[in-house]
């Protein structure tokens, strides 16, 4: 799924590896000059982000230690393998390849990858009648015009919804168009539309190139870069006490005291207060965890003995009276031998799946798929679900910039204090929040500033 689907030029003819030296090179000093003399530093969860952030250090002769409180790392990267297909639970693309730096370990890691293409899909209406390509392009150009609209004619304090209803007030409960502002939009940005800033919601940027999807799992990249680490596994981390020249951390009851500390768990872990600073944070990186947001969206991996739909498409798109719900399917037959489908709640609805049980959940799905398909369809054999919302590891899928928020703020979460504690994570790179890339990139800015301080 294409990050920037309807605003971003799509440009062709790069290699898949081609790197863009001045994001990878270092930005700290040269190797010679870099004497970490014993100096130790904490790293606070296993993601992307902190790995990146440790691999980095390490090669630069500090002693690094990373806490996880997971059983495994990867953060908000897992792979659930229990039905033989890679299910990733939580980032499954590389959006943009071209320049990505996620490109570049995907060879290192033995990550598979297979290039998507957004115009392989057929989109269906609840009577189960395909629109026609020339409905589908009409709406989607509207669409872009209607992105720039809604950019152009809101502030700071409205949301999305809030703007875009005021401008097409007709499109508001059109089917097609909850499905393009839920499969498109809130998927794209993590956040229900009714919370998504009508000025900041798509101001970051993004890497070239048709997306790549991670077949064999993208734990397979994290788990590359934990190569060699001190990591240490289901170890909480409560505490963070920065008030006097060592840094002391708390977890799982015990101390560890450090030089410096990254601070790499999820917006969502600092929003649920489930770290405590000593001294508190600066008010402005407080005002900034508490103006962003995390959003939510679930997966959903259903199997079949068999597969009734046509195998030749990429993506499946459903537009029920219900916007975020089940309304766009990933064919995992495409790209792997498995007869399975990959659905996705979105929005406001992703959260409404976490109190649905399995059965409940199944229900609501093949009731879609009856419509295009027929009452015929048998049941999946076996569901792989996410609950993000509830996952006290992140509490939510990934940022977003919701109504009252402005782009300063995720520079703001950036900030380090006291030049001792550090912050990286996707929702600290403002240019690339919500992605992989922007969390590993964060991870190794992070370690730059350590570095500098030699």
């Amino acid at each position: 799924m294409q990050r920037r689907k309807f605003i971003k030029d799509t440009l062709t003819g790069l290699p898949l590896l081609f790197l863009t030296p001045t994001l990878l090179a270092s930005c700290g000093k040269d190797d010679e000059n870099i004497n970490p003399n014993g100096k130790t530093v904490v790293v606070i969860g296993g993601g992307i982000s902190g790995l990146a952030a440790a691999k980095k250090l390490k090669e630069k002769g500090f002693t690094v230690i990373v806490l996880e409180a997971q059983e495994k790392v990867g953060g908000r990267m897992r792979t659930d393998r229990s039905l033989g297909v890679a299910f990733d639970e939580g980032a499954s693309w590389i959006h943009g390849p071209n320049g990505n730096p996620i490109t570049n370990l995907v060879s290192q890691s033995g990550a598979n990858t297979f290039l998507t293409s957004d115009d392989s899909v057929e989109v269906f209406d609840t009577n189960g009648t395909a629109y026609s390509d020339t409905v589908l392009t009409n709406a989607e150009n509207q669409f872009e015009s209607a992105l720039n609209a809604v950019r152009n004619a809101g502030t700071q304090t409205q949301s999305f919804q809030s703007v875009f209803n005021s401008l097409y007030p007709t499109q508001a409960n059109n089917r097609l168009w909850k499905y393009m502002l839920s499969a498109f939009l809130e998927f794209n940005t993590g956040g229900d539309i009714s919370k998504l800033s009508s000025k900041f919601f798509d101001d970051d940027e993004e890497y070239n190139g048709e997306d790549v999807i991670i077949t064999n799992g993208y734990d397979k990249i994290t788990d590359f870069l934990a190569q060699g680490l001190d990591i240490r596994l289901n170890t909480r981390v409560t505490g963070i006490d920065y008030s006097n020249t060592k840094v002391n951390i708390t977890a799982n009851g015990s101390n560890i005291e450090a030089d410096y500390v990254i601070v790499s768990v999820p917006l969502g872990v600092l929003k649920n207060n489930a770290i405590t600073f000593a001294p508190a944070l600066p008010a402005d990186k407080i005002s900034a965890i508490t103006k962003t947001n995390m959003g939510n969206v679930n997966k959903f991996l259903l199997v079949w003995n068999t597969a009734f739909w046509d195998t030749n498409l990429q993506y499946i798109g459903y537009t029920p009276d219900t916007k975020g719900k089940f309304n766009y399917f990933l064919n995992v037959k495409k790209f792997t031998p498995a007869n399975a489908l990959m659905t996705f709640a979105f929005g406001d609805y992703a959260t409404t799946t976490e109190s649905m049980s399995d059965n409940d959940i199944v229900n609501e799905i093949m009731l879609h798929l009856k419509s295009i398909y027929g009452n015929s369809i048998p049941n999946p054999t076996n569901l792989l679900r996410t609950k993000w919302g509830q996952n006290i590891n992140s509490y939510g899928a990934y940022s977003y910039a919701t109504n009252g928020t402005t782009t300063a703020d995720f520079d703001t979460l950036a900030k380090s204090v006291n030049s001792r504690v550090f912050f990286a994570g996707e929702h600290t790179n403002r240019e690339y929040r919500g992605t992989v890339h922007g969390a590993y990139l964060s991870g190794l800015r992070e370690a730059d500033k350590i570095i500098d301080l030699l």
